[in-house]
């Protein structure tokens, strides 16, 4: 799910507002508290083509035949690279769009001096708060999987211990076969309560996580590993509780693939690596494919010991 085009709040500048067209923003930001328009705005018109350099005193008009000697003052210095006396334009190398960068290669210029260059985009700051690092996120992750684990063995473990019951007993008789035949015998039929058990403690493990997480996340933005990390889960366009329907389209994208245990094994592991590792390439908001479901940001809170001295007179 994506947030709906229209205008919001810039989380980098909560004082002003821009249009969400889906994908970003656009257009120059306005006052909070101004009536914007109906629709988005007007495309900004194009940039005027840079000016010429002014031409030198007395310089001529065309270069100097060879061996014509010209009078002092009259001549612009030869420019490397240029015919003698002849003045190149100040223009980016073809093929290059209007700030952009010039490829790399042999032979390709530099930019004039004073020609505009892209400038890298800071993080976003959502409400005046500061964008929680990977790392933080990391620690919180694995902080809630290790309760998580805890509350498995004592809820799920009596259902683990039948499963493994059945599949030890079963993976040995398949290691035997091989070692005889030297092929895997895929003819050898499971015992019946395997699937049975597996889908049980499968479904128990979600609804563990589920009754975990989502109503945490849903009234707080913070689970136990959120709080001992400071950082906590919001919404984009408001500082309002995320609410249960908005806390279980967040986590959903990484508990369902938990259902793929069942037949494709730890496999599932590799879609929750997907999710998360967008975090890692989206340098200017942070969002994991879950955050972008929901419409989430997780922002880093301020320590509260540092606040109690910066108050203190």
């Amino acid at each position: 799910m994506t947030i709906s085009p229209g205008w919001y709040k810039d989380p980098a500048d909560p004082s002003t507002q821009r249009y969400w067209d889906g994908e970003g923003w656009l257009g120059a930001p306005l006052p909070a508290d101004a009536t914007p328009p109906d629709g988005p705005p007007a495309a900004p018109p194009p940039p005027p083509p840079p000016a010429a350099p002014p031409a030198h005193p007395g310089q001529q008009g065309h270069p100097a035949h060879p061996g014509q000697q010209g009078h002092p003052g009259q001549q612009a210095p030869p420019v490397s690279g240029a015919p003698d006396g002849a003045v190149p334009p100040v223009f980016p190398p073809t093929g290059i769009p209007h700030g952009g960068m010039p490829p790399g290669g042999p032979g390709m210029r530099p930019l004039p001096p004073g020609w505009p260059h892209p400038a890298p985009q800071p993080p976003v700051r959502p409400h005046g708060l500061p964008l929680a690092t990977p790392g933080a996120r990391l620690v919180a992750r694995i902080v809630d999987t290790i309760v998580l684990v805890l509350l498995n063995a004592v809820v799920n473990g009596w259902f683990i211990y039948l499963f493994l019951k059945a599949y030890i007993p079963f993976a040995e008789s398949i290691g035997d076969k091989y070692l005889e035949t030297g092929k895997l015998p895929l003819d050898m039929e499971r015992p019946a309560q395997m699937d049975a058990l597996l889908l049980v403690i499968i479904l128990i493990a979600l609804a563990l996580w589920f009754a975990y997480e989502v109503p945490a996340t849903a009234h707080t933005g913070q689970t136990l590993g959120k709080r001992l990390a400071r950082i906590k889960v919001v919404r984009a366009e408001n500082l309002d509780p995320l609410g249960v329907g908005r806390a279980w389209r967040r986590w959903s994208p990484l508990a369902m693939p938990l259902l793929l245990l069942s037949c494709c094994g730890p496999c599932f592991v590799i879609l929750q690596m997907v999710d998360v590792v967008f975090i890692l390439f989206d340098r200017q908001q942070r969002l994991a494919w879950h955050d972008r479901s929901a419409g989430t940001y997780v922002v880093r809170l301020p320590d509260p010991v540092r606040t109690e001295k910066r108050g203190t007179p």
